[in-house]
């Protein structure tokens, strides 16, 4: 039997060992928040000094680009010549071929299950 006393020495050492490791976790968590502020403060200050702020913006009209179209003959021919590709070079690939070793528990389960159908259907039958 366990005594009262060892009891609380128990629940004594499981409060003692949870709170150490939170208190690690925490310690962990502060070390990474603050190698983190570090590194934005770091890359801040890069990207701060490399770029000088303009004092003057000009305005830059925009000029809208035009996209070259591709008359829609032209792009069924391409379509047509990427899938004949993409066909010819799957054509080309075949699979591995590889026998999976079926275990024997899973063949005699099967077995097993199979002869208890049929004994159930001779059964609900009458023929038993």
């Amino acid at each position: 039997m366990v005594t009262m006393a060892e009891f609380v020495e128990g629940l004594n050492i499981t409060a003692l060992g949870v709170t150490v490791v939170f208190a690690v976790l925490t310690i962990l968590a502060l070390v990474l928040y603050f190698v983190g502020w570090l590194e934005r403060r770091l890359i801040d200050r890069e990207t701060s000094g490399k770029a000088p702020i303009p004092t003057k913006v000009e305005e830059v009209p925009k000029v809208k680009e035009a996209k070259p179209e591709i008359p829609p003959r032209d792009l069924a021919v391409i379509t047509a010549a990427i899938l004949a590709y993409t066909a010819e070079k799957a054509a080309q690939l075949r699979p591995l071929p590889f026998k999976r070793k079926v275990s024997d528990s899973w063949r005699l389960y099967g077995i097993q299950t199979t002869m208890e159908d049929v004994e159930d259907f001779n059964y609900e039958k009458g023929k038993w």
